[in-house]
């Protein structure tokens, strides 16, 4: 399967409109694509630090709302999200993943990373996510 087509639906217009798509989806994982262009880069050509952030804050967010076929839908806002950037490259496509580290009743925490082309770590990131009531 081509690495840019969705498995599973974003239901996220901000992220339908970046061009990122949900490839994987599991109970405490997430993974996310977003093939790279001009629009994503900055000043020196390189992906700005916007879209990193969106894609960690994003991935590790869906990390922790994953409810099986049939199930309620999940939400959650993001109340905190610590960021490091640690590379910058070329190449084609971002691979973003996230992971749940822990649970509570409304609050879980993740981390997650994005990758250029598998190859090179760009940006890791921990949050903290609290379930919404917001029904939409």
């Amino acid at each position: 399967m081509d690495a840019c087509v969705s498995v599973h639906p974003i239901n996220n217009p901000f992220l339908e409109w970046m061009g990122i798509t949900l490839s994987d989806w599991s109970e405490g994982y997430a993974q996310m694509h977003l093939p790279m262009g001009p629009n994503l880069g900055n000043r020196t050509g390189r992906v700005q630090g916007g879209v990193l952030c969106t894609l960690l804050d994003s991935v590790a967010g869906y990390s922790g709302i994953y409810s099986a076929p049939g199930d309620p839908e999940l939400k959650a806002l993001t109340l905190s999200l610590t960021t490091n950037f640690i590379g910058a490259g070329d190449g084609t496509m971002l691979k973003a993943r996230g992971f749940v580290e822990k649970k509570g009743r409304s609050i879980f925490f993740a981390r997650s990373e994005v990758w250029l082309d598998d190859d090179l770590l760009l940006a890791t990131a921990v949050g903290t996510f609290k379930y919404s009531l917001v029904n939409k």
